[in-house]
């Protein structure tokens, strides 16, 4: 199994405990999830991440609706969080959101291991457009975090 990486850093104006309260309210996951994959947290919701959390979403990627089930697995607040899928489209999907007190806010990493399946057309598929998907996904999460918590009149700062 070929386990490829995507990781991401960017800078968010605000304390890391206020950051990291950000992304333990599954609300916002739907707020910086780009529209074009009408995505979804379905019933229930939890109200709050937590270790032991499941999330169960669906979306729709290259016109292909998907159901996607991810559970928290490490919780530390307020320094990281892991989530694991549990059922979806990936063989391995682990997603790593680590936060880091700097001057002047927090620095968010997000830090994906993921596998394809399907051997050979994994592979392929991974190289014709999984790749790309992803990098446009996180480019997409990057900019509407940034504006979620940009402070009025002035952008946050980001850095692949």
């Amino acid at each position: 199994m070929r386990v490829h990486l995507l990781e991401r850093s960017q800078h968010v104006p605000l304390g890391v405990e206020d950051t990291f309260a950000l992304f333990g309210d599954p609300a916002n996951l739907e707020r910086i999830t780009p529209p074009w994959l009408r995505f979804r947290v379905l019933e229930p919701r939890p109200q709050a991440l937590s270790a032991g959390a499941r999330l169960e979403y669906s979306l729709v990627l290259h016109r292909f609706p998907i159901r996607w089930m991810t559970e928290i697995r490490i919780w530390e607040p307020p320094h990281r969080f892991v989530d694991f899928q549990v059922r979806g489209p990936y063989r391995l999907w682990e997603h790593a959101h680590t936060f880091e007190a700097v001057d002047g806010g927090t620095l968010l990493t997000d830090r994906v291991s993921y596998a394809i399946p399907y051997g050979p057309l994994g592979t392929l598929a991974h190289v014709a457009f999984v790749q790309r998907d992803l990098r446009r996904i996180f480019d997409y999460r990057r900019d509407a975090v940034a504006a979620l918590v940009a402070p009025k009149g002035s952008a946050a700062r980001s850095r692949r």
